[in-house]
C-alpha cells in the first residue's frame, strides 16, 4: 500500500466506483522525455491508502505515438469504460485518442483510429461532455505551441466516441481570463474539466500559467456547451498546482483533486473538500 504522498502523478482523476475510488493521471516518471510508457492506475477505500499501480494501457505494438502520454481521464459510457488521453510522436502533432475497457483497471486499447482532434493542430487534454440531449462532446485545448493564446475548443462525437462529428468550435481563449499572466509571451489553456453546479449552472475548470506558477480557475456558460463563457474573476487554486477534477466521496462530499506543486518529480495528488454555492465553486478552508 502507498499513501497519497508517496505517489508521483499529473493531472489526477478521481472517479468511485463500487465503494472504491480509482485514481488515473500522468504516471510516467518523466513524461516530458524518452519514449512513453503508459499509464497506471490506483485504488484506495478512504483517499489515503492506496494499492497498485496497476498497468491499465501499455501501446500495442505499432501504436503510433512514442512520447508525451499525458492525462487520462476515465468515462463511464453506455456500459463501458473509455480512457480520454493525449499522446505524441516526431513528425506528428499532438493530440487526444480514447481508449475503451470493460473495466475500470483495464487493459484500455484503442478505440478511436487515432486521435480525435483535428490533426493538423496540436491539442491536448481532452475530456468527455454528454449535453442535455445525451448527446456526446470533447472539450479540448488548442495549444499555445501552435497559436500563442492558447484556445478551449468542442467538438461533437459519434454516440460511439469512436470519432468527431464536424469541425471544432473555439469556446474561449487563455489571456481572457483575468489571472492568466497577462503579460507573458504566450497564454496556455490546459486540463478542462465539466461540472454542472446545484443551480444548473455549466461550469469548466481549466488551468494556467498565473502570477503566482501553475493556476487553476472556472469559466461559466450562460447557454450550453458552445457559451458564452464567462471566467472568474479570482482563480479557485494559485498556489502552483492545477489540472483538476471535482468528484464526489462516498459521504456525498464534493472534491477537487490537483497535482502540485507543477514540478516534475515532485508533482503529488491535492484533495481539497469543495463547496458548492449555486453560482461559483470555493474550496473549503482547513
Amino acid at each position: 500500500m502507498l499513501t497519497t504522498q508517496q505517489i508521483q502523478i499529473r493531472d489526477p482523476y478521481v472517479v468511485f466506483l463500487d465503494g472504491m475510488y480509482y485514481l488515473y493521471g500522468t504516471t510516467d516518471k518523466d513524461c516530458w522525455n524518452g519514449p512513453g510508457v503508459g499509464f497506471d492506475a490506483y485504488r484506495s477505500k478512504d483517499l489515503f491508502q492506496w494499492e497498485g499501480p496497476f498497468p491499465v494501457f501499455r501501446p500495442p505494438v505499432g501504436f503510433w505515438a512514442t512520447e508525451n502520454f499525458w492525462a487520462p481521464e476515465l468515462h463511464v459510457y453506455q456500459g463501458a469504460y473509455y480512457l480520454f488521453a493525449s499522446f505524441h510522436t516526431p513528425g506528428r502533432r499532438r493530440g487526444t485518442q480514447i481508449l475503451r475497457a470493460e473495466q475500470p483497471l483495464g487493459p484500455f486499447v484503442p478505440w478511436s483510429d487515432g486521435p480525435v482532434t483535428p490533426r493538423d493542430w496540436e491539442c491536448l487534454d481532452g475530456t468527455l461532455y454528454v449535453d442535455a440531449q445525451g448527446d456526446p462532446w470533447m472539450v479540448f485545448c488548442h495549444e499555445w505551441l501552435q497559436i500563442q493564446d492558447g484556445a478551449m475548443a468542442a467538438v461533437r462525437l459519434s454516440a460511439d466516441l469512436r470519432a468527431a462529428k464536424g469541425e471544432p468550435v473555439t469556446l474561449f481563449t487563455a489571456s481572457q481570463a483575468p489571472w492568466n499572466k497577462q503579460d507573458a509571451e504566450n497564454h496556455v489553456t490546459d486540463g478542462p474539466f465539466l461540472y454542472t453546479s446545484r443551480s444548473g449552472k455549466l461550469m469548466m475548470l481549466w488551468s494556467t500559467n498565473g502570477y503566482a506558477g501553475y493556476t487553476m480557475g472556472v469559466a461559466v456558460s450562460d447557454g450550453g456547451i458552445l457559451g458564452p463563457w464567462r471566467q472568474s474573476e479570482k482563480p479557485l487554486f494559485d498556489r502552483d498546482g492545477g489540472h483538476g477534477m471535482i468528484f464526489t466521496d462516498q459521504a456525498g462530499q464534493l472534491y477537487l483533486t490537483l497535482h502540485a506543486p507543477n514540478d516534475t518529480p515532485n508533482e503529488r495528488p491535492i484533495f481539497l473538500k469543495l463547496e458548492d454555492t449555486g453560482d461559483g465553486l470555493a474550496v473549503c478552508q482547513a
